[in-house]
């Protein structure tokens, strides 16, 4: 996670939303590769430095939404991310919610995942066709009203067509 994502976590006021449109994100990872090779580990623990900043972010009275763009049946990223959910965003406070693409088909939204942080700030990330970011170019953050009118816009169109996590089955 970039240092300014988690700046603008520790200065939000109110609320924040994170769109994820992605069926994979970053391949080489090595706790998706342990994932893959079976390996089991406590979210919390692994990534404690984000689940500590969502726990603080979240009890300072900030609703914190993530909702995911999914293809399906899903990719085997998706799936470890699914699997990861309710142990490490949930238990930290976020919600999160999931969209099958084929139910996004007559949505306007964003060119790339992107945070929304007091209906301000929009931070997009970019990433390569492989899932890979870059932090040297990756990240854009834009404060025009526009902008962040439309991803507003476009989160609540698709949050309201969302399946709770604990709803959805991905497989």
């Amino acid at each position: 996670m970039t240092t300014a994502v988690r700046e603008a976590l520790r200065q939000a006021r109110s609320s924040t939303v994170h769109l994820e449109m992605r069926d994979i994100y970053t391949p080489d990872d090595p706790d998706f590769a342990d994932w893959r090779a079976g390996v089991r580990f406590d979210p919390a623990e692994r990534w404690r430095s984000w689940f500590d900043l969502v726990v603080s972010t979240v009890s300072r009275g900030v609703r914190m939404r993530r909702a995911r763009i999914v293809s399906e049946p899903v990719s085997e990223y998706i799936k470890f991310e699914y699997d990861v959910t309710a142990s490490h965003n949930i238990a930290a406070g976020e919600e999160v919610r999931w969209l099958p693409r084929r139910r996004a088909a007559d949505l306007a939204l964003p060119g790339a995942d992107c945070w929304l942080i007091d209906q301000e700030i929009v931070i997009f990330n970019h990433f390569d066709g492989n899932g890979n970011w870059d932090p040297a170019t990756g990240m854009e953050v834009r404060t025009d009203p526009d902008t962040a009118g439309m991803v507003a816009s476009a989160f609540e169109s698709i949050w309201e067509r969302a399946v709770p996590h604990s709803a959805y089955r991905p497989w």
